[in-house]
């Protein structure tokens, strides 16, 4: 149970900021409104994350998706580089 809270609390933190982070990146709109829809979005990712972690029976599955895609995310965001 504290492995699935962890990664719940922990993962799904990092998952939401960083796939809300490259959503706002590659967004084709201007940086200020991609900023605010990605913080609006983010709370609605964070909230299902959680949920979906206690949920889902299969807590290596639960793992595998939350972490990979914090990790993904982050991958791409670095590939991107700095915002010029």
């Amino acid at each position: 149970m504290a492995a699935r809270t962890l990664t719940a609390i922990v993962g799904g933190y990092a998952a939401a900021a960083a796939s809300v982070s490259l959503v706002a990146r590659i967004a084709p709109i201007d940086r200020a409104e991609a900023t605010i829809w990605a913080m609006t979005l983010s709370f609605l990712v964070y909230a299902g994350l959680l949920l979906w972690a206690f949920h889902e029976t299969r807590l290596a599955r639960v793992a595998g998706v939350i972490w990979g895609v914090a990790l993904g995310s982050i991958g791409c965001l670095w590939i991107l580089g700095p915002v010029l």
